[in-house]
């Protein structure tokens, strides 16, 4: 059974996650930390619970998503794991960096890529694939069918959606994948976003004002 500890980081309020079973492995998800304060945050909590990070995602690879990717780097020596269609949107960040006056460090870039499909193995829990772009061109949410959550990046928020209006943003294909792939989840299923507190798919297909089901 995986634990979900949320960390909310940098200037953009990201939600970055730490997903941890009873056998100490983990994966983190999203490092949005900026600054020694951001990294003592996290670190200090994968020491104390003595976890052992196992995988780096990145459900996209928008700046305030990848700001710590160097850093977990550098720390445990995990490439970040993202859809090959993200490459160029990692790429651009070091120069739209310094024209937001964001300090960053250049992330690594692994040999291998994940795919549309697939499954992502943290100990013996699993976490499925579900390809959504439409805020960023190949974003990429992870589900955990049996614990029924959704780690879903920029893609759901709680009465809100991804923005479409950054490069390889896609307004109609961003609400069609919603649609079909998170709204097709149980009701039942927590969303855990990008941003923002958590809702549940039940609750976004009746409130959400800019898609229902």
């Amino acid at each position: 059974m995986l634990q979900i500890k949320t960390f909310t980081f940098n200037p953009y309020q990201e939600n970055t996650y730490v997903l941890y079973d009873e056998h100490r492995n983990c994966a983190i998800i999203d490092p949005g930390m900026y600054g020694p304060a951001d990294e003592k945050l996290l670190t200090d909590f994968i020491e104390q619970h003595d976890l052992i990070p196992q995988i780096l995602l990145n459900t996209h690879c928008h700046i305030d998503h990848v700001l710590g990717n160097r850093f977990i780097f550098d720390q445990y020596g995990l490439y970040p794991q993202f859809h090959e269609g993200e490459l160029s949107v990692l790429v651009e960040v070091q120069n739209y960096a310094p024209q937001m006056g964001f300090r960053y460090e250049i992330s690594p870039i692994g040999d291998t890529f994940l795919g549309e499909e697939g499954i992502i193995k943290i100990g013996n829990d699993e976490l499925k694939l579900i390809f959504a772009p439409g805020h960023s061109p190949a974003h990429l949410c992870f589900y955990h069918e049996k614990q029924q959550f959704l780690i879903g990046g920029d893609v759901l928020f709680k009465n809100s959606i991804g923005r479409t209006d950054l490069p390889g943003g896609n307004h109609e294909l961003l609400l069609k994948n919603i649609k079909e792939k998170i709204y097709a989840l149980p009701n039942e299923v927590t969303v855990y976003p990008g941003h923002g507190p958590t809702t549940t798919v039940g609750s976004e297909k009746v409130s959400n004002p800019y898609i229902r089901a």
